[in-house]
């Protein structure tokens, strides 16, 4: 029995953070078309994984929410999920998928630094060391990136910029609301958390979400919308809770790092991206580092802070 739950949890992280690889490319095509403005998909991305959320809840028995927890899952709303998916869908356009792939990596540093301030985590000379080499490997991807080709291997610096707020908002998400979010539910939590965020985007988006012909788009453009909704948000997220209760906090983390692979991988076999000496030499500098903070001895309460770091890569 024990050795079934444990399989179940490897699949289950290990087919999440698939879906979060392959809807870095699937996502970039998305929005390179400009059919939709990242505000009006994000719209709709609420609405239909929001809507999967609700329905569920009606099928199984009631949880209530305390009424003092809901400005606080407001906010984790407006911080968690619409400032996050904002920068993600912004972003892009302008940035190549083995750009975001690398700079995301480095979302459990900063979850690492608000677990030192939130949970006393010490910070020790391995988590420094890593920082700083995470930080050279993304300046040098910055530097040697192409800025002024259009093409797809193009990446702004704005792009840059945004998926390192992707990654801080995330953070921040995950260690100040970490008490609200273990207190409910996946189900419970994620419907209140999609309904605000999509009530948030709704006075942005109802009028080019109305006005838009969806009877006239491809088929590509409609699977990747589909794909966008049903599987990068609604399944992925219900799957990880599932992995963190049947397998090691450790190896939980570790699976974090299929999204980047995932994504540099399937960019580079579809010429969405190419791989170069300057690229290889970042990814080694910013996965490095990372690893070098993971496995730094941590205090006494790392269930919390590796379940929390486990998720940092989930903002996608």
């Amino acid at each position: 029995m024990k050795n079934r739950q444990v399989l179940l949890g490897h699949l289950a992280l290990f087919t999440a953070y698939s879906i979060f690889g392959i809807n870095i490319i699937t996502t970039k095509d998305l929005t390179a078309g400009h059919l939709l403005s990242p505000m009006a998909i994000f719209c709709l991305r609420a609405l239909g994984a929001g809507t999967i959320f609700w329905i569920i809840s009606l099928l199984r028995p009631a949880e209530k929410v305390a009424p003092r927890d809901y400005p606080k899952i407001l906010l984790a709303s407006l911080l968690g999920f619409f400032l996050t998916q904002m920068t993600f869908l912004t972003a892009s356009p302008i940035i190549t998928p083995m750009g975001w792939s690398v700079v995301c990596s480095v979302t459990p540093i900063f979850t690492m630094f608000i677990a030192a301030i939130a949970l006393k985590e010490p910070i020790t000379g391995k988590k420094v060391s890593g920082v700083m080499l995470s930080f050279i490997g993304i300046v040098f991807l910055i530097l040697t990136s192409k800025t002024s080709s259009s093409g797809p291997e193009a990446s702004s610096i704005w792009g840059y910029v945004l998926a390192l707020l992707n990654g801080l908002g995330f953070a921040l998400y995950l260690g100040i609301f970490r008490p609200l979010i273990s207190r409910y539910s996946v189900v419970t939590f994620m419907k209140w958390i999609f309904l605000f965020a999509f009530l948030m985007s709704l006075p942005f988006s109802a009028g080019e979400i109305l006005a838009f012909d969806f009877t006239a788009v491809s088929t590509s453009f409609a699977l990747e919308l589909g794909y966008l909704i049903v599987f990068a948000t609604f399944v992925a997220y219900f799957l990880i809770p599932v992995g963190q209760k049947c397998i090691r906090p450790t190896l939980v983390s570790m699976y974090s790092y299929l999204q980047p692979l995932f994504a540099i991988t399937i960019s580079i076999i579809i010429g969405m991206d190419t791989l170069t000496v300057p690229k290889i030499l970042a990814a080694i500098a910013v996965f490095g580092g990372v690893l070098l903070v993971n496995f730094s001895k941590a205090a006494p309460a790392p269930q919390l802070l590796r379940n929390t770091v486990s998720e940092s890569s989930a903002s996608s």
